[in-house]
């Protein structure tokens, strides 16, 4: 009979990285059963190293839907995950609820002696985030926070370029994360209360995070933003890819914008916005990095330089094809099982989730403030 990676693991700090014994299953557990969680179960499907033995939601539908989804009709369901914790064997936990239960979620299952992955965004504020990196390291646990577009080829193409000289200094970053109607016309991202904010701690967050990603991850140290309003808190009569949200408990920004500076120098322009007057009516994600060397587009897959006394743009010819509802999530699943099995580096570890927190925190404590640059600590 196999091992499971509970039975077999022998903790190790090596690098500040907890390595284990080499296993054949990790026993997972979910909690929160809705919405996200679904692209995690397709991307499971490919990881035969997990076993799904138990999942936890509050609205007992979605864990039958979630029982279904995981072809394991033998895996446990709960409403309460305190009692899930209590009495499931489990190596790991993957937190996909919303934003205002992943900072308890995440510190229970850490105590409860698990490793846990962490939808994005990490947590509602820097404060939560520093919350759940303690319990970690109190637990002798990984924490790992579910960024998937620093897995874009894209994303790699750029940290390739920039690691072998080809920008030079990087000077300026531009990040867009914008819809001209897309308010989400299901769960609560809607409601500030419960998400911690609209677009930019949305949407934003992923492009911030494979741009920061990109560039090297420098410290940020200051923000300044501005928020407003619009149209997503009335009713709607244009036709729209999620008609019908719901308006009336409507309390987030329609559009962020704002600049961050960090330690290095580097300036970060960020806009983003479920609702805006652009071109596309459907969603644009993009990122820009300007050098001193050479020039990089996301979207484009471009880089812009010199070459022969030339102004040239070389664009990518073949990069894997890798979207985000596949690819993305099976790549971060598979680098959290690699690391408790084999002790390999998390591909996002809390601190760094907790500095793309630092910068939307930043960004709307300023726009609090009227727009004034706020320090960023």
């Amino acid at each position: 009979m196999a091992t499971t990676a509970r039975k077999s693991v022998r903790k190790v700090k090596k690098d500040s990285v907890i390595t284990a014994a080499k296993t054949s299953k990790i026993r997972l557990a979910f909690i929160g059963t809705g919405g996200i969680s679904s692209a995690h179960l397709n991307a499971l499907k490919s990881l035969p190293e997990y076993e799904i033995v138990a999942g936890c939601d509050i609205k007992p539908e979605r864990n039958e839907w979630f029982k279904a989804q995981a072809g394991c009709q033998n895996a446990r369901t709960y409403t309460d995950y305190n009692e899930m914790l209590k009495k499931e064997q489990l190596d790991a936990v993957d937190v996909c609820t919303p934003n205002c239960v992943h900072a308890p979620a995440t510190i229970a299952a850490l105590k409860a002696g698990c490793h846990v992955i962490c939808e994005k965004p990490m947590a509602m504020n820097p404060a939560e985030c520093k919350s759940m990196i303690d319990a970690a390291d109190k637990a002798g646990k990984l924490l790992e926070v579910g960024f998937q577009w620093r897995y874009h080829p894209a994303t790699q193409m750029c940290m390739r370029a920039i690691k072998e000289g080809l920008l030079g200094d990087i000077l300026y970053v531009k990040v867009h994360a914008m819809r001209r109607r897309g308010v989400p016309n299901w769960g609560v991202f809607g409601q500030k209360a419960l998400q911690g904010g609209g677009p930019m701690i949305d949407i934003g967050v992923h492009q911030i995070e494979s741009a920061h990603c990109a560039i090297g991850q420098p410290k940020p140290v200051a923000a300044c933003g501005k928020t407003w309003t619009f149209l997503g808190d009335r009713p709607s009569k244009v036709v729209s890819m999620w008609p019908n949200w719901d308006y009336k408990t409507y309390t987030v920004e329609d559009l962020c914008v704002g600049q961050v500076r960090f330690d290095n120098g580097i300036l970060m322009q960020i806009e983003s916005a479920f609702c805006s007057h652009i071109e596309t009516g459907e969603e644009y994600l993009n990122w820009e990095v300007m050098g001193t060397k050479g020039g990089f587009d996301f979207a484009k897959q471009t880089i812009y330089h010199d070459m022969a006394g030339t102004m040239v743009n070389s664009k990518a010819s073949y990069l894997p094809v890798n979207d985000a509802w596949s690819g993305f999530f099976f790549n971060k699943l598979r680098n959290f099982s690699s690391a408790i099995l084999n002790g390999t580096p998390l591909g996002a570890d809390g601190r760094e989730g907790m500095m793309v927190q630092s910068i939307i925190d930043g960004l709307y404590r300023s726009a609090d403030k009227g727009g004034a640059e706020v320090k960023i600590c």
